[in-house]
């Protein structure tokens, strides 16, 4: 059946009204779901500052620990802990008894062994004058044998001169007995004649006896000599002997004089003087304590030297590039309130260590482990202080360092939170100056595009950025906007959900919110 006019106009009429119905709700709901949005107004800063923040204690540069160096028990500290001390001051008494005891004993030791020397040195001198003996003697022996042989020469000529007075002999009984025999001479001459020659006989068997006694006699006297040269032998073995007697007995001398100055050594070190200027940073031991030495030496202190004070403090290693020695480091020390003090670092150490590791033994591990976070300990000097905190300071104070990585001037900055990262696209969004990024080098996977929200009467542009150096709460644009745009930095929540295009409207500020805010800046 159809409707009549009458319903057909009823049924228009209400489909418009529920039109307009929609329309204006849609307006309402529209203008209830615009964000409200934080925004400030980039700026040039006159400089911007990169920093590195760790923590660490203090420490001093040079710090001993001073242990026993012999057993005993201790009867007196001279010492308190946090007292200034310097070098040569007495600190801690042991019991000397056992050690002086031991150096007593080694002193009669050293005595005996010097008495030792001089015997062998007066053993020297007896062997010594037994050579010159021998010697003398010797010489003698040597003289009786020139003595004995000169009268061998003259034996010798003795029984030339009776063979020279036989043979004279015998010619004249010869002619006698031819004269005898022609009646020219008588026989009385020929007697006397053969008397002569029996007479030389008789001297010539006689010289020739004196001769061959000589001849023993020089024999004998090289045999005396002979022995004088051995017993001169014998008497210089003896000095030899004796002269390593003596070189035995100083060589224990100086081995006892050796072992006393050690035992004198340890006697001085019953009494423990300060090995260097500083404070007392710990005193473990106690009186009446018994310190032993060796393997597992008693502590006693230990002594810091706080001419030069250091700040160990570990970065962590996603920083660490950026930390250099000579630059500039604000320090605060716990116990010093807010009070800064000015540092350098001096020495970034090459080697990591996991924050799990308390140790400090150092050295590379041979169990790679990669889930744990690593440090780098890096060491700053503090400099320019005032004596009040040189005094003040102690070794273990905890510290926080603000290390100044890089300074940059006449920069534009904006806060962190305003900083957005979108995902790579294949046209990324025009920066305010309407250059387009190039695409990642090498075909490589694109990076995420980093940008801010460009607030343009009541919309909003997402406009992508170069970053540089990051401070403690804004980062540098060295790209993609200028001075005087504004930028919307929060509510995160809001940021996070805003699209490209968006309306947004300024937040509006309640009765007493915080007029540090953002806003405006």
């Amino acid at each position: 059946m159809a409707l009549s006019r009458k319903k057909k106009i009823i049924i228009a009429a209400s489909a418009g009204i529920v039109l307009i119905l929609i329309i204006v709700i849609s307006i309402f709901a529209s203008r209830k779901d615009e964000p409200e949005v934080t925004v400030v107004k980039v700026e040039v800063r006159p400089e911007l500052r990169a920093t590195v923040t760790a923590s660490g204690e203090v420490r001093p540069v040079r710090f001993i620990n001073l242990t026993s160096e012999v057993a005993g028990r201790i009867e007196e500290i001279y010492v308190n802990p946090g007292q200034l001390v310097t070098t040569g001051q007495e600190l801690v008494r042991l019991d000397p008894t056992q050690l002086q005891s031991s150096q007593e004993a080694q002193a009669a030791g050293v005595q005996v062994a010097i008495s030792d020397v001089q015997n062998a040195r007066t053993q020297v001198m007896a062997a010594q004058n037994a050579v010159a003996q021998a010697q003398q003697a010797l010489t003698v022996a040597e003289a009786s044998v020139a003595q004995a042989r000169q009268q061998v020469v003259s034996a010798q000529t003795n029984v030339d001169r009776a063979q020279v007075d036989v043979n004279t002999a015998a010619r004249e009984l010869k002619r006698t007995t031819e004269l005898v025999e022609s009646g020219v001479s008588s026989r009385a001459e020929y007697d006397a004649a053969r008397d002569r020659y029996d007479q030389a006989q008789v001297a010539l068997r006689t010289a020739k006896a004196n001769l061959e006694a000589q001849k023993i006699a020089v024999q004998e006297a090289v045999a005396r000599a002979n022995q004088q040269r051995v017993a001169v032998r014998d008497a210089r073995t003896g000095v030899q002997r004796a002269e390593a007697s003596v070189a035995a007995s100083e060589a224990r001398a100086n081995q006892q004089q050796a072992l006393l100055r050690g035992q004198s050594s340890q006697r001085s070190k019953a009494l423990q003087r300060s090995p260097l200027n500083g404070v007392v940073a710990d005193i473990p031991a106690k009186v009446g304590q018994f310190a032993i030495a060796n393997l597992s030496s008693t502590p006693l202190m230990t002594i810091a030297d706080m001419s030069t004070i250091n700040v160990e403090v570990n970065v962590d290693e996603t920083e660490i590039a950026t930390v250099e020695p000579g630059q500039p480091v604000k320090v605060k020390v716990d116990a010093m309130g807010e009070r800064e003090l000015e540092g350098v670092v001096m020495q970034k150490n090459p080697l990591a260590v996991g924050k799990s590791d308390t140790t400090g033994s150092g050295g590379i591990s041979n169990r790679v482990n990669v889930q744990e976070a690593k440090e780098f300990k890096v060491v700053i000097e503090l400099r320019n202080m005032p004596d009040d905190v040189r005094n003040a300071l102690r070794p273990g104070m905890t510290a926080t360092a603000t290390i100044t990585t890089k300074v940059v001037p006449n920069v534009i900055a904006v806060p962190l939170q305003a900083i957005v990262e979108k995902p790579a696209t294949a046209q990324p969004a025009p920066t305010v100056q309407g250059s387009v990024p190039q695409p990642s080098p090498q075909g490589g996977k694109p990076k995420d595009i980093k940008g801010v929200y460009v607030l343009q009467g009541n919309k909003v542009k997402f406009v992508e950025v170069q970053t540089g150096i990051t401070g403690e709460s804004d980062i540098q644009i060295t790209e993609g906007l200028q001075a005087g745009v504004e930028i919307v930095t929060g509510p995160s929540r809001v940021l996070k959900s805003l699209k490209d295009g968006a309306t947004v409207k300024r937040q509006t500020r309640k009765p007493g919110a915080n007029t540090n805010s953002n806003e405006g800046k």
